[in-house]
């Protein structure tokens, strides 16, 4: 015990400035046994505080925990349960009983003991002990030292205590001067009695011949007590005075704590009401804005907006615990949420009034723009070229800077009722795609009549603005409702779809018929037609994300997810108007309301490039190079958004188109009928070739889609090496061959003059097959024009392929030199040049004027010619040497002969 007695003192009650008196183990009564220690202690400090602390180990049992803590004040009753049989039970009266078992009855009395001496020194209040035994009970409190609290008669304790150097040095010389001191203790302990018994003796001896010495100490001592006891007198009265003035300061400490705690409670009770004050409390200029505010003034508008942020930052005030129990918080919540749904409404009614007014005021813009052409007996030739000059769109700018000073009440709307900025969202959709179908309609019918340039056209597309004169009278019925608009919108849609059905019901062009100033001018309609819609489409866009509010990543509402019919019906999805439906991104939500807005844009771009492609199917490079470059540039800006998209579509029906005409152009290769009674020439589809060649080569230069244009050429180049080789096979008029010469010709012309890149390997193709066919066309046409003397050489190669020697050779019958000289005489030059002559008019019937290659195919013969008679000459040389034989015409008199044919012709 005295070693947990010492581990609490150090642990517990030592940090505390506490001293720890009795300790006594216990377990509640009753219960199942759970250890825990009764202590008690006092203070170091003055005023000493008298406390019973209840200590226990803590749940691992590695240390102790102070658990609780009773003043000796609150100790009513010490109850020891039976004052003669020895019992471990006893109770303690605090504000309720506390039942204790102690674990030996020797602790219980001990520490009982101990609060008795307690309770007598430091209370005036005194405890009443019952069953306990009288003994236990001191008459008083010991004096001087404080024995009564440090031990002695708490508990007895025999503490080991160790020898100092100079008693082990005493005790070593006494055992040295007895030999036996350690193996015969005994005869050494009688030793020590004996010598005790002398030295008491002379003790005794010596304070009896002291004696008045001694007389004189105890009078001494008997006085000294006297004075104690008179001190202690006094002590025990300062004590009592001080007890009563502690008891009075203990309880102006109570008064004061109160009053503090009262103060405390008051500074925070006017925190509290200071916060809900500051911030629940609005102006009554605010007030007055949101109830009466003028959403038409640019002032009035930023009084509303500085009003509306006022009660949002009052609503959204984060209440402290317990603020919403409190009546006039509710009511003013109440007030708040009042003026939000009152000045939520005036909003939004207003809003849809500027909606509906900006509509009406446009389509009576566009009615205005177009009235010269719907009046009767007007000129509509004159008209259209008029109307033609101005292909732009209207500039919405002036409404989205009109709408743009409401942009902060939008988000303040959004943050506050979803619902109603939900509806607003869809009737803005709702107007600006009718408002948008009408003027990009319009648009695009200018931009078809500029292409075609008939009057016909212009008299149908005056006849639909009839449609628009009963608008002005109507106007007035929009702000409403918008069931006017929706029957308006209905009427109009018929007339067009008929008006787009009837210009691409018009008769087929074919190129040809249409020169470079025609594609020129479509190229500038089509460029003017995607440079009016971008700034549009971007213009939008803007005002969308800056009015709406959409910087940030924010749910949608249901009716702009991809299920809904962009036609005007609603989602599959019902949901409620207040909840949104999520999107991916706050760049879905612009996309989709972009889609809806202008959902005639991608249809009406679609019937354009048909209607360019109709007029010429050339039209479709034109239209490649253009939609790429616009999709190239609009998705640098933004992959993901409305135009990139829509535009990214179109150019998909583009490079269809693309496709189908280089398709077309493969088609009318295989389809191409010959003559059978007139030279071949230069096939059609070659001259196509060129055209496409050059034309394709002045668009896409620089172009994004260049590999679209190679792998066209690609197409076509093998179609027309394939086409023209059936056409050679079928030729009957012409010479397969002179068929190859002159259209390879012609392709090798026009891919060195283009300088093609993608088609090096089938422009050096082009040159073989003509240099090819050209040698074949020359030895098939030239033959053997001395046909006797070709036979006759034949047959003196005949003879030397045989073994025969060359030199030999004019030995042989058939082959001498008398021979040799008959067959010579028989071709004079009179007779080569007739020859020559007349397959010079041959080789001029077989080809074309167009590709003049007469004169090279005739370079080509004469050179051919000379190579004959050069083999005839060696031949003569090796077969029949120093004979003298040579033939009658020399090798400058047929230069001289082609010369004279070449220049008679």
């Amino acid at each position: 015990m005295t070693a947990i007695k010492h581990a609490l003192q150090r642990d517990i009650f030592t940090p505390n400035d506490e001293r720890l008196l009795s300790i006594v183990n216990v377990c509640k009564a009753g219960k199942k046994k759970k250890n825990c220690f009764l202590c008690a202690t006092v203070t170091t400090e003055r005023p000493v505080q008298v406390k019973v602390v209840k200590v226990k180990k803590s749940d691992k049992g590695d240390f102790y925990k102070r658990q609780i803590a009773w003043t000796l004040r609150d100790l009513a009753v010490v109850d020891a349960k039976d004052a003669i049989k020895e019992n471990p039970e006893f109770d303690l009266h605090f504000e309720k009983i506390y039942k204790w078992v102690a674990s030996s009855t020797a602790e219980k009395n001990a520490f009982i003991s101990c609060i008795w001496k307690l309770n007598q020194r430091y209370l005036r209040k005194k405890i009443d002990f019952v069953n306990v035994s009288s003994q236990l009970l001191e008459e008083s409190v010991p004096s001087g030292e404080n024995q009564s609290v440090t031990g002695g008669d708490e508990e007895a304790v025999d503490e080991y205590q160790e020898l100092n150097a100079r008693e082990e040095q005493d005790i070593e010389i006494m055992m040295e001067g007895c030999e036996y001191a350690i193996s015969n203790a005994e005869a050494f302990a009688e030793r020590l009695s004996r010598e005790l018994q002398v030295l008491d003796g002379a003790n005794i001896q010596s304070i009896m011949a002291s004696e008045k010495q001694v007389n004189i100490l105890m009078k001494l001592l008997d006085e000294a007590l006297k004075e104690v006891d008179q001190i202690e007198l006094k002590l025990s009265s300062y004590e009592e005075m001080l007890q009563s003035v502690k008891e009075q300061m203990d309880q102006i400490s109570e008064s004061n704590h109160l009053i503090h705690l009262s103060n405390t409670n008051n500074v925070k009770l006017l925190s509290e009401i200071e916060f809900l004050v500051n911030h629940l409390d609005l102006a009554k200029g605010h007030i007055k804005a949101l109830q009466e505010g003028d959403l038409a003034s640019s002032r009035g508008i930023e009084a509303c907006t500085n009003a509306a942020d006022a009660l949002l930052q009052c609503m959204n005030v984060a209440l402290r615990p317990g603020h919403d129990m409190l009546l006039a918080v509710k009511q003013q919540q109440q007030r708040f949420s009042d003026l939000r749904e009152h000045f939520a409404r005036r909003l939004a009614s207003h809003l849809n009034n500027v909606f509906v007014q900006q509509f009406t005021q446009a389509l009576l813009q566009l009615y205005n723009r177009s009235y010269f052409l719907s009046v009767p007996g007007h000129d509509q030739s004159s008209t259209l070229a008029q109307h033609s000059v101005e292909l732009t769109l209207p500039n919405h700018h002036p409404f989205h800077r009109d709408l743009l000073r409401y942009a902060k009440l939008m988000e303040w709307l959004k943050s506050t009722d979803y619902g109603k900025y939900e509806g607003l969202t869809k009737n803005y959709m709702d107007y600006l795609s009718r408002l948008y179908e009408r003027e990009i309609k319009d648009f695009f019918e200018v931009a078809k009549i500029k292409m075609t340039g008939t009057t016909k056209e212009s008299k149908k597309f005056g006849q639909r603005r009839l449609s628009l004169v009963g608008l002005h009278g109507s106007s007035g019925k929009l702000t409403g409702s918008t069931s006017s608009l929706n029957k308006l919108s209905v009427q109009s849609s018929g007339n067009r779809r008929s008006q787009s059905s009837s210009l691409l019901d018009m008769g087929n062009m074919s190129a040809s018929d249409l020169d470079v100033a025609d594609r020129t001018k479509f190229d500038k309609i089509f460029e003017q037609v995607l440079s009016e819609l971008e700034p549009l489409c971007l213009a939008e866009q803007d005002f969308i994300s800056k009015f709406f509010k959409l910087q940030q990543h924010q749910s949608i509402p249901g009716t702009m997810t991809e299920a809904e019919d962009l036609d005007g019906g609603t989602s599959s999805r019902q949901h409620n108007s207040g909840t949104p439906l999520p999107v991916s991104s706050e760049k879905d939500m612009i996309r989709q309301m972009m889609i809806k807005i202008f959902r005639c844009i991608e249809p009406e771009l679609n019937n354009l490039i048909a209607l360019g492609d109709k007029i010429d199917s050339f039209n479709s490079l034109y239209m490649l190079v253009k939609m790429s470059h616009h999709v190239w540039t609009a998705q640098n800006v933004d992959p993901a958004s409305f135009l990139s998209t829509t535009l990214g579509n179109v150019l998909v029906t583009v490079k269809r188109n693309f496709d189908k005409c280089i398709s077309n152009q493969i088609r009318q290769m295989e389809e191409v009928k010959i003559s059978k009674k007139s030279k071949v020439g230069i096939l059609p589809f070659v001259a196509e070739f060129e055209e496409f060649a050059g034309l394709a080569e002045s668009i896409f230069k620089n172009a994004e889609r260049r590999g679209d244009l190679d792998k066209a050429y690609t197409k076509l180049i093998r179609g027309v090496f394939v086409n023209v080789e059936k056409v050679a096979n079928e030729s009957q008029k012409t010479p397969r061959d002179v068929v190859m010469m002159e259209n390879f010709h012609h392709i090798f012309a026009t891919l060195s003059r283009l300088k093609i890149s993608c088609l090096e390997a089938e422009k050096k193709e082009a040159k073989q097959k003509y240099t090819d066919h050209l040698q074949s066309y020359v030895i098939y046409s030239l033959g053997q024009p001395l046909e006797k003397l070709n036979h006759f050489f034949e047959g003196v190669e005949a003879r030397v392929a045989q073994g025969i020697r060359e030199e030999e050779v004019s030995y042989q019958l058939a082959f001498n030199k008398q021979e040799l000289r008959k067959v010579i005489k028989e071709y004079p030059g009179k007779e080569v040049k007739k020859g020559l002559d007349n397959l010079y008019k041959k080789v001029d019937k077989h080809l074309c004027e167009e590709e003049n290659l007469l004169q090279v195919v005739w370079h080509s013969m004469q050179d051919e010619f000379i190579r004959q008679y050069k083999h005839f000459e060696g031949l003569i040389a090796r077969c029949y040497p120093g004979s003298g034989v040579t033939m009658e015409f020399t090798i400058q008199d047929i230069l001289d002969y082609c010369s004279s044919i070449a220049q008679s012709h």
